[in-house]
């Protein structure tokens, strides 16, 4: 087996502040019940030999005593270096899915390993906490172990610091040695495949028509832009190549985004209950289908959240960059957010209502998660369907004492679904299709 390292394996070394690896008194507390039942009984040996003046019996009790010492003594200066890998697969895994952790410890010193007893930190939430027993490991040799996790929950949970417990042959002594490094297991939320299905009021395009607008005013309304090779000459603007003194051609007509904002109520007061089941974390997953679904599309995506704040987007806007990048950064958000203690979604009106023209995007489909709606948040919800050209509402949650608000947001133009626990969103994203029966124009 090859002793190289592993590729993304992260490397673990023991801890040299551990306290158990400096002073003999924390040895001698490593004695287990045999080791501590063998002390004893040699001391009581040894006085029983004195008070009854038995030489032969203080001979007993002196090698009852000392063999635990020994091994206490053996252990405390055997010095293992042993180095230890952890690697996750995959490091990111979907909420209810599995994820392995594989567990690789070397033996680098130039001396056998006694017997060894591996333990990983694991938190409750992911499972039992692994332990893994090796026997003897020659030197420079290897061992490889694995162990599952699971967790329902959304999050991110560290895995370790990594422990060896070091035992004698004859039991009677466990020290253990802590590793410093521990990595992290990102559980997302699960995400659901969505049908393809054509939703109206996404219209866009390739920005042609805003081109040839500028084309019709005039040579002055034209863009340029530096000439590269292979540009077709027919396309050189003679005008701005004498202004700039070197070869331009008119900008080519680039594609257009449509532009898609995922609204996500996190408010605390919006949801009841908690819990892998709970309506929030339906919406959670909810949200994260949605956007991945649309991102494959080529929709430019952002989510908003209650709090006014994008989780998503390198510029504040939440609409640029590359669509794997952004979906790889939505599900890490998306995987620690929590509830807000937000009283209602003004500051989320607020960004929708100043957003602006993005260039390369255009008002498109506004959709959201919504939780339980009074009637001052329902007509706020109602206004925003002015910022956009299709809304559609998924509700994870009825209204305060069973109020439903859908009516108004249906008078305002949104489309509205109940949703919720129990309740599968591929399911209702095709209904949504078939209410409408409309179609997306891309």
């Amino acid at each position: 087996m090859s002793t190289g390292p592993v590729v993304g394996a992260r490397p673990h070394r023991p801890n040299p502040q551990d306290e158990n690896a400096g002073s003999l008194r924390a040895s001698l507390g490593g004695l287990t019940t045999r080791g501590r039942s063998f002390l004893a009984a040699g001391l009581a040996a040894a006085v029983c030999a004195y008070v009854l003046g038995q030489s032969d019996l203080l001979r007993v009790g002196l090698l009852l005593a000392m063999l635990p010492l020994v091994c206490v003594l053996v252990l405390h200066r055997t010095r293992y270096r042993v180095s230890a890998a952890r690697r996750l697969s995959p490091a990111q895994v979907p909420a209810r899915e599995e994820a392995r952790v594989h567990l690789r410890l070397d033996n680098v010193s130039r001396i056998p390993s006694s017997l060894l007893m591996l333990q990983d930190r694991v938190p409750y939430v992911l499972g039992p906490r692994p332990r893994f027993v090796l026997d003897r490991v020659e030197p420079q040799g290897r061992r490889e172990v694995s162990y599952r996790v699971r967790s329902d929950l959304r999050g991110r949970y560290p895995l370790g610091p990594l422990q060896l417990r070091l035992t004698d042959p004859f039991g009677m002594c466990e020290l253990t040695r802590s590793f410093s490094a521990y990595d992290t297991l990102t559980v997302v939320p699960r995400v659901e495949a969505l049908p393809p299905v054509r939703l109206s009021g996404a219209a866009g395009g390739y920005g042609d028509r805003r081109q040839r607008s500028l084309a019709l005013a005039g040579d002055d309304d034209v863009i340029p832009r530096g000439y590269r090779h292979g540009d077709d000459l027919r396309r050189i603007h003679w005008r701005s190549t004498a202004r700039h003194g070197e070869l331009m051609v008119r900008r080519e007509e680039q594609p257009q985004k449509v532009r898609c904002t995922v609204l996500l109520d996190t408010r605390r007061s919006a949801y009841g209950g908690s819990g892998p089941d709970s309506p929030f974390e339906w919406a959670v997953s909810g949200a994260a289908s949605v956007c991945l679904h649309l991102l494959e599309r080529g929709f430019a995506v952002r989510l908003l959240t209650d709090t006014g704040v994008p989780a998503t987007g390198t510029d504040g806007s939440g609409f640029d960059g590359d669509s794997a990048e952004v979906a790889a950064l939505l599900l890490d958000g998306l995987a620690v957010l929590e509830q807000s203690p937000e009283p209602g979604l003004s500051r989320a009106w607020d960004v929708l209502r100043g957003g602006g023209d993005v260039p390369g995007t255009r008002e498109g489909l506004l959709i959201a998660f919504l939780g339980a709606l009074d009637g001052e948040q329902a007509a706020l919800v109602a206004r925003m369907r002015q910022r956009t050209r299709r809304a559609l509402a998924f509700t994870a949650q009825p209204g305060p004492g069973g109020e439903d608000t859908a009516p108004a947001l249906r008078e305002a133009g949104w489309t509205v679904t109940a949703g919720g626990p129990g309740t599968t969103l591929p399911g209702l994203w095709q209904e949504v299709h078939e209410a409408t029966g409309e179609g997306l124009k891309r």
